[in-house]
């Protein structure tokens, strides 16, 4: 196990906890809601952060950032089920890339149009969900809902 996976395995894990605990308490009518303005919906943004995580994942094997990929699959946006599908996917790559990396490969920089180590990058994907974390908390809390406790704990 990479010196990454031993100090903060943990905490990535549970930050992924958190997320599914999230999907947990909405339903697909929860997806369609947006606080108005030019919000987009819960359900994008819960699109929007799966398409973040296969990102990094791919920034991980390929050593540069690409942003561009868009999940074609239609309906996600406006189911739980498809989403906690496809969360659970990238989870599962996200965990085998990691698990995958040696303590050499955490020094290899990526592209991020500036440069930086792997070990840095895994750092930023974590701030990334905990960002979209914060995101939903807000529709969360303007829907009513209440969010779960490690949610609350964490974020507020």
């Amino acid at each position: 196990m990479n010196t990454f996976l031993q100090q903060h395995g943990e905490v990535y894990h549970e930050t992924q906890v958190m997320r599914e605990q999230l999907m947990d308490i909405l339903s697909d009518s929860d997806l369609a809601f947006t606080p108005g303005g030019s919000n987009p919906t819960l359900g994008e943004i819960c699109k929007e952060m799966g398409e973040v995580e296969y990102a990094y994942i791919g920034s991980l094997k390929l050593l540069k950032m690409d942003w561009s990929y868009r999940n074609p699959e239609a309906g996600l946006a406006g189911s739980v089920a498809q989403l906690k599908a496809w969360y659970s996917k990238l989870d599962e790559q996200l965990k085998v890339t990691m698990e995958g990396l040696t303590d050499e490969d955490l020094t290899k920089m990526i592209d991020r149009g500036w440069s930086l180590p792997v070990a840095t990058q895994l750092h930023i994907y974590r701030e990334a969900l905990l960002i979209y974390a914060g995101k939903i908390a807000v529709y969360v809390k303007t829907m009513g809902k209440t969010m779960p406790p490690q949610m609350q704990s964490w974020i507020g």
